[in-house]
């Protein structure tokens, strides 16, 4: 028998395109088509990084750029107070998301990536890269608050500019130093990490700022989010797609030659999402908040912004590093990790919030 909830979410499901419906399948393809053109034109990696910005070759910047424009210019920059009023919402999402979960995934990264300090360096900026993406198609699968999703996304997008520098430096030479982790200093400038973030975040964040203004003054909010993002919508798998296939043909010897490294970046970031989205979906219901922002708390701790930790994994690493092979293995583990979340959280929702839906 089909349940109203399961039959909600496939309802939501074949709403998505078939882009967003096929993600794992694309992103899968991505990496083939990748790792041939990395067999096929040896001089490949020479010819991306002739023109660079901000140590980055130009075309993956660009790729990043698009990447990340569509999402910000999603999200509804004016809402933030009405869920800022929601305190236990609020500060409980800054918490997992801004000292939890960078904790979680530096002690993950470390216990399963100890002899490998640049892929244990790519999985703690994934960690601090927040999610401010892919989480709003998770939130409305699992029907959770969208409004709340969008405006946490905004406190999210937010705090990464202001934030994200500062503890990606504390995390990868401070607290290590402290810990007595012996090997584990990473020559990384502050200034680098910070670069980083205001050109492949700060860009696409004011464009996006700049268009839902302009878009809604001149044309109405339901033009804005009816047709206009429909169209620049999926220039952000585009984007992702078209980074991967070069990230790929870049990296292509060393996926190739060490499949095992990528099964090891695997299993810490399926402990990670397990971790983040069981404890603050528990959290949310000790908490006694409504389902749907029960789900839209866990949703948005788990998720993680690998647009933002590959960019940042390149312009201070390089596009052949460890680091950025750690970011582009990312999202094909976090998709299909998080779909089967969202049916944990419909079971959920039958568990723990049965009254509710009377």
């Amino acid at each position: 028998m089909t349940t109203p909830e399961l039959t909600t979410m496939e309802a939501s499901i074949r709403r998505l395109s078939r882009l967003d419906r096929f993600l794992p399948v694309w992103i899968g393809s991505a990496m083939v088509v990748g790792l041939v053109l990395g067999r096929l034109i040896p001089t490949l990696n020479q010819s991306l990084n002739h023109v660079q910005v901000a140590g980055t070759s130009l075309p993956i910047a660009i790729g990043l750029l698009v990447m990340m424009y569509p999402v910000l210019a999603k999200v509804r920059y004016g809402e933030v107070g009405l869920v800022a009023a929601d305190r236990r919402l609020l500060v409980t999402s800054l918490i997992l998301n801004w000292l939890i979960g960078p904790l979680v995934m530096f002690a993950l990264a470390w216990i399963f990536l100890a002899d490998l300090p640049a892929y244990r360096t790519g999985l703690i900026l994934i960690g601090l890269a927040r999610c401010i993406a892919m989480v709003l198609i998770w939130n409305d699968l699992a029907c959770g608050d969208a409004t709340a999703a969008a405006v946490l996304v905004a406190v999210n997008s937010i705090f990464q500019i202001v934030a994200y520098a500062g503890l990606g430096y504390f995390y990868l030479e401070v607290l290590p130093h402290w810990l007595g982790l012996s090997g584990a200093s990473v020559d990384v400038s502050m200034w680098t990490i910070a670069r980083s973030v205001l050109i492949f975040l700060g860009v696409p964040l004011v464009a996006g700022y700049v268009t839902r203004r302009i878009g809604e003054r001149t044309r109405g909010r339901t033009w804005y989010e009816g047709a206009f993002l429909a169209r620049i919508g999926p220039l952000a798998l585009y984007g992702l797609l078209f980074t991967v296939v070069v990230l790929f043909a870049l990296q292509g010897d060393t996926i190739t030659h060490r499949p095992l490294d990528v099964v090891r970046i695997a299993v810490p970031l399926l402990c990670y999402f397990a971790i983040m989205w069981i404890g603050s979906f528990a959290l949310g219901v000790a908490l006694r908040l409504p389902y749907a922002r029960t789900a839209t708390l866990a949703f948005t701790a788990a998720g993680n912004n690998f647009e933002l930790a590959i960019a940042v994994a390149i312009g201070t690493f390089g596009v052949t590093s460890g680091q950025a092979m750690a970011g582009v293995v990312g999202p094909l583990i976090e998709v299909p990790a998080l779909i089967a979340l969202v049916y944990l959280a419909q079971w959920a929702r039958r568990r723990f919030y049965a009254k509710e839906a009377l």
